[in-house]
């Protein structure tokens, strides 16, 4: 089994790094693969809203960014855990719109699979943060894997996070708990809605 790690900082060495290589760590010695896509610092798009993938499905419309290569990954992995670092009390906007793209474009290949995010910060707006990232994951019916605590961890500038003890045994609590999911459900998605067709109910009308 496998967990797609997405490192949403646009500084590929920075403390969001620290955060996931300890989980990734960790999954190690539980016996679980991983693998770390960071987003990088070029531009990325925001959803326009064209719907194009819908007649297109597993792809985003604009294919001059990173944002397609994360999300043809979601096919190959068995669970998700996405970093940011907080930016004015809320995760990277670039790594907002990948998420709102690929889960839009290819939500099939993630949907029921458990996901877990992590806020890494110098002092405050890290559980808004890591609220906002677990929201997406609770619309795709993914179980939310916990830890000890929430899954924060602490550092100002590159490396500070090393020195956050509790932070990263909270990152090897989230790896164990994510390996005993995986292990205990075979790795097999949550059924969501399953048979019962969906519903939706606009309130204009």
């Amino acid at each position: 089994m496998k967990v797609l790690l997405i490192n949403g900082s646009p500084r590929a060495k920075g403390n969001t790094s620290i955060a996931l290589a300890e989980v990734a760590r960790q999954l190690e010695k539980n016996g679980i693969e991983s693998e770390t896509v960071w987003i990088g610092n070029k531009p990325i798009r925001g959803c326009i809203a064209c719907n194009t993938c819908k007649q297109n499905p597993g792809a985003c419309v604009f294919g001059d960014d990173v944002c397609n290569t994360i999300s043809a990954k979601f096919a190959e992995c068995d669970a998700l855990i996405v970093g940011s670092p907080v930016y004015w009390g809320q995760p990277n906007g670039a790594l907002i719109s990948i998420i709102q793209r690929a889960f839009y474009s290819n939500g099939a290949n993630i949907a029921g699979k458990p996901a877990a995010s992590i806020a890494v910060c110098r002092r405050g707006g890290a559980t808004a943060s890591f609220e906002t990232l677990n929201m997406p994951f609770q619309m795709m019916n993914m179980p939310l894997v916990t830890s000890q605590y929430w899954n924060i961890v602490y550092g100002r500038e590159p490396g500070q996070a090393a020195l956050d003890t509790e932070g990263l045994q909270t990152m090897r609590t989230l790896a164990n708990n994510m390996a005993w999911l995986l292990k205990s459900t075979g790795g097999k998605p949550a059924p969501g809605r399953g048979d019962e067709p969906w519903e939706p109910m606009h309130f204009i009308r």
